[in-house]
């Protein structure tokens, strides 16, 4: 259909255009010898006043009207003039409501300013698009949270105090925002003037633009590794899917929530990921204080994601979205999250399609988790095992996240390496990599003693500076010298205290395939309730008697429903045992898992002896292997 910009309907048959500003429009979008269809707001002597849009408005002359007219009647104009003073002058176009004409909705043109060019145009009204994010209600204004292409900012609407400004705007929202940049407490905000809906074109344009964004800004750095290793190349790829799903939370404005077992190896795990998360968040936000409401770091005791941590994850997250308008988490996992153990509290977040990814080396059950990760790391899934640890694995991940850290890093890797006891090949150059930067290994050694020290009095808590200054990430070398060597003795000093007391009360017997067995009761022959916790205890005396011996040792500590396992020179497959006992203990309710040398198990309390001997049987059987040994030869 042909279409003339104004007149009647012309001979041939061609239809007029009346167009409509929308209701953003400005006076810079009304053109000269064009009709606008218009509402009459006023009516005084001199003619009437008629509204194009919120606002653009002007007077048409009683000198040009006939008939009568009613506030809130509709008629057609024209531009007539811009008087010195800005004010518009209309007068009544060539067409009348009655005739054959199309109408036509004009947008307002917008310059867009985006997030990175807020700090050059404080004071300045500016028009920005983007996603609604986070919408919070405050004692004052509404805080709507707009991710465009290049960030985050927070944008303050006000109605009236504690009162939902545009109730209809909600989280996923695509919106034009029109507001003055402003400091407010240290950091931009936009005081909002307006702020509308997209839809329509505008909308699928807006969301293609900032998709395609997002899509080029979440994509990892390509970072090579701090060592040359063969191994770690088969997990690189499911590294940088990682790097680049956590990039695009970050860039989507969504909080994250980081569980790690609280040892050595999962806090060299955990911290580096936080710290590259929450720079690249401080980057991306506005907000000063993004970063310490976006990313949790909290540590769990447990092997494995226990039902009393996800369900207060999901507490505190289902509060956070109910009082501060925050998306629901992801969850990251790391050092922990392979294995049947912890599909329940997997389920449980499910029922909120939160969002679930792990890093983890010890052996998984990949039938039992697969379906409830949006990603797995894991060595297993690479014919690869437990001697590539999680802290090594998550030290070039934040490096893909966040590449300035790296330099931070160096030294990480060796302390994760050591903290789990890692046989792997690559140990040689991560200790030379340390060494490079100042750690021996006896400094390395006092590292990790001091991070289990200090996780066991944590308990459940974070202890993010304390942690970052024992690791020195991104803190004062003096500080985590006298902390590390503080922690450290006082680790060791109750160490001996504990082993004083319990080595007089392990059983020692030799297994048929000659390796040595010991065994303790950590309930009643060690001290409850303080430093080492059962699982240390177990293991110190296990070196202790690797050290006196120079054989393989197979090390067994227990209480009333529960053993945990180490050896050494003898190919256990602990997550093999559990599950030919759990078939094979008829009412023992075996669970447990671990690696090929390093293990925990449970059991109710009634089948304790039963499960134990059962055990004890397959050690008996299990192979002897050199290449799980780290004890030095003896002298004879």
């Amino acid at each position: 259909m042909t279409r003339e910009p104004a007149g009647d309907a012309g001979e041939d048959g061609t239809v007029s255009v009346v167009y409509d500003l929308d209701a953003d429009c400005t006076a810079a979008d009304v053109e000269e010898n064009r009709p606008y269809i218009a509402e009459i707001n006023g009516i005084v002597d001199y003619g009437v006043f008629v509204d194009l849009s919120d606002s653009v408005s002007g007077l048409v002359h009683e000198s040009v009207l006939e008939g009568t007219y009613r506030v809130g009647d509709e008629m057609v104009v024209e531009l007539e003039t811009v008087r010195d003073n800005g004010d518009l002058a209309f007068e009544p176009a060539d067409i009348d409501l009655g005739d054959d004409y199309e109408l036509e909705s004009i947008a307002h043109d917008y310059a867009l300013t985006g997030t990175n060019r807020l700090e050059g145009n404080v004071s300045e009204q500016i028009h920005l698009e983007g996603e609604v994010v986070q919408v919070k209600q405050t004692g004052g204004p509404t805080i709507f949270h707009v991710s465009d292409e290049y960030g985050v900012v927070p944008c303050a609407a006000f109605e009236e105090a504690g009162v939902r400004a545009y109730p209809t705007i909600e989280v996923g929202d695509l919106v034009r925002v029109t507001g003055t940049p402003e400091r407010h407490e240290g950091s931009v905000q936009i005081e909002v003037d307006g702020l509308s809906k997209l839809d329509g074109e505008t909308e699928a344009e807006a969301r293609e633009r900032l998709e395609e964004a997002l899509e080029a800004r979440a994509q990892p750095h390509e970072v090579e590794p701090l060592i040359d290793w063969p191994a770690f190349e088969k997990l690189r790829p499911d590294l940088e899917a990682v790097a680049k799903r956590l990039r695009e939370t970050v860039l989507e404005g969504r909080p994250i929530r980081v569980r790690h077992h609280a040892d050595g190896d999962g806090m060299c795990a955990a911290v580096p990921v936080q710290l590259a998360l929450e720079r690249f968040i401080a980057d991306v936000h506005e907000d000063d204080n993004a970063p310490q409401h976006l990313i949790k770091r909290l540590p769990a005791k447990a092997p494995y994601y226990e039902m009393e941590d996800a369900t207060r994850d999901l507490n505190f997250a289902l509060e956070d979205r109910s009082r501060h308008g925050q998306q629901l988490p992801l969850l990251l996992m790391l050092d922990n999250g392979s294995t049947a153990e912890d599909v329940p509290a997997y389920e449980t977040l499910a029922h909120y399609d939160i969002p679930i990814i792990a890093i983890d080396h010890h052996h998984p059950d990949p039938e039992a988790v697969e379906d409830l990760l949006d990603a797995h790391v894991n060595p297993y899934l690479h014919d690869e095992d437990y001697r590539i640890t999680t802290g090594m694995l998550c030290v070039e991940l934040a490096r893909m996240i966040y590449p300035e850290l790296g330099e931070e890093l160096r030294h990480v890797p060796a302390v994760a390496g050591l903290s789990d006891r890692s046989k792997a090949d690559a140990m040689d150059d991560y200790l030379e990599l340390a060494a490079e930067e100042g750690y021996d290994e006896k400094r390395l050694q006092d590292v990790s003693e001091a991070l289990d020290y200090a996780a066991f009095w944590l308990r459940y808590n974070s202890g993010d500076q304390l942690i970052q200054d024992l690791l020195e990430v991104g803190s004062d070398e003096e500080l985590h010298r006298d902390l590390v060597d503080f922690f450290a003795d006082r680790a060791r000093d109750e160490v001996d205290e504990q082993l004083d007391a319990a080595m007089t009360h392990v059983e020692h017997e030799t297994l048929d395939n000659d390796a040595h067995l010991y065994r303790i009761d950590v309930e009643n022959y060690a001290h409850r309730f303080t430093y080492p916790a059962p699982g240390k205890t177990t293991g110190e005396i296990h070196d202790r008697k690797i050290q006196e011996t120079g054989d393989p040792v197979i090390t067994v500590g227990y209480g009333p429903d529960f053993a945990v396992l180490r050896s050494d020179g003898v190919r256990l497959d602990i997550p093999n045992m559990v599950t030919e006992l759990e078939e094979e203990v008829s009412g023992g309710g075996v669970s447990g898992g671990g690696h090929l040398v390093v293990g925990s198990i449970k059991f109710v309390k009634g089948k304790r002896e039963e499960v134990i001997d059962a055990l004890v049987e397959k050690m008996a059987a299990a192979d002897l292997d050199e290449a799980l040994s780290s004890a030095a030869p003896i002298d004879s």
